[in-house]
């Protein structure tokens, strides 16, 4: 006689998305909320320090311009890779609908940018010069990928001591990034 197991019906595979999510779409809060962080706070590090200009006119609003274009295309571009890359089938008016929902779900990257835009933003408006705002910035952003890496860390269920070595290591890859602009620069 066969035997029914009532767990087995109702269980997904791995790689399959969770029910009333797409393949692809990270969650809004969560892994997907710490990666495009991470990856906003990142991007925006590096576009600042890109567009420090040594002698240039100094035009924040114009930079912030920048680096919100930039992320906006770059959340378009890693949310229409997800999509494409997700192996499902369907009617075409489901395809678009899970296309809008995987763009929709790539705002943590845009918002990992938003500090360094706002600063940008406040700079313009009080007329700041650009090397304590650039500094200010990579600065700011450095912190913030300490405290990505420490929520990330504490998220995973690491100890205080794991958690601080992990935000330290986030926190690298700003130091690196002002490193790499005071040595181009």
């Amino acid at each position: 006689m066969p035997q029914h197991h009532a767990d087995t019906d109702h269980r997904r595979r791995p790689d399959q998305p969770a029910p009333g999510r797409p393949a692809g779409v990270p969650p809004a809060s969560g892994a997907g909320l710490i990666f495009g962080g991470v990856y906003g706070t990142v991007l925006a590090s590096a576009l600042l320090a890109a567009l420090h200009s040594e002698g240039d006119v100094y035009v924040p609003y114009q930079h912030a311009a920048w680096i919100m274009m930039t992320a906006v295309t770059s959340a378009l571009a890693h949310g229409y890779a997800h999509h494409m890359t997700s192996d499902q089938h369907g009617a075409d008016s489901h395809r678009w609908n899970r296309l809008a929902r995987t763009l929709l779900g790539e705002w943590p990257l845009i918002a990992g940018c938003l500090p360094t835009v706002l600063l940008l933003i406040a700079a313009g408006a009080s007329d700041w010069p650009e090397p304590p705002v650039t500094a200010t910035g990579l600065t700011l952003n450095t912190a913030l990928l300490l405290v990505w890496g420490i929520v990330s860390a504490r998220r995973l269920g690491y100890r205080r001591r794991s958690t601080l070595l992990f935000g330290f290591a986030d926190a690298t890859l700003g130091v690196l990034i002002a490193m790499a602009n005071a040595v181009i620069k």
